[in-house]
């Protein structure tokens, strides 16, 4: 890949389908989740790109990666381990750090820019 500087097109005009979230957590009939990668480092450790994704509820024992996101459409809440709960919607950046407990509830289809780091 390279190192040039890229802009992430927030409405990519071909996104793929994604595999991310189990069937089960899917909180409506609407399973819809989508993918597009703009860039993935050598080893495929870092890659970045736009993720879409109906609602959802998902109980996370540990996050699997370091995640910064900016939230493009949507609302999700993520309820912390001591049970304070944040509301985040468009225009919101936040970071999720590797191994974090929460609850991940999509409430509104989601569309955000993402960078992560394994």
């Amino acid at each position: 890949m390279t190192n040039i500087p890229f802009r992430i097109d927030p409405h990519p005009a071909k996104m793929e389908p994604s595999s991310m979230v189990e069937a089960e957590v899917f909180t409506t009939s609407d399973h819809t989740e989508l993918n597009h990668t703009h860039y993935i480092n050598e080893d495929e450790t870092t890659y970045s790109g736009v993720w879409e994704c109906a609602p959802t509820r998902e109980v996370i024992d540990a996050y699997p990666v370091h995640e910064l996101m900016t939230i493009v459409s949507g609302k999700i809440t993520v309820t912390h381990a001591d049970g304070t709960a944040e509301h985040l919607g468009a225009g919101d950046s936040f970071y999720i750090a590797k191994g974090k407990k929460m609850v991940w509830e999509i409430t509104e289809t989601l569309r955000k820019i993402y960078m992560i780091t394994e």
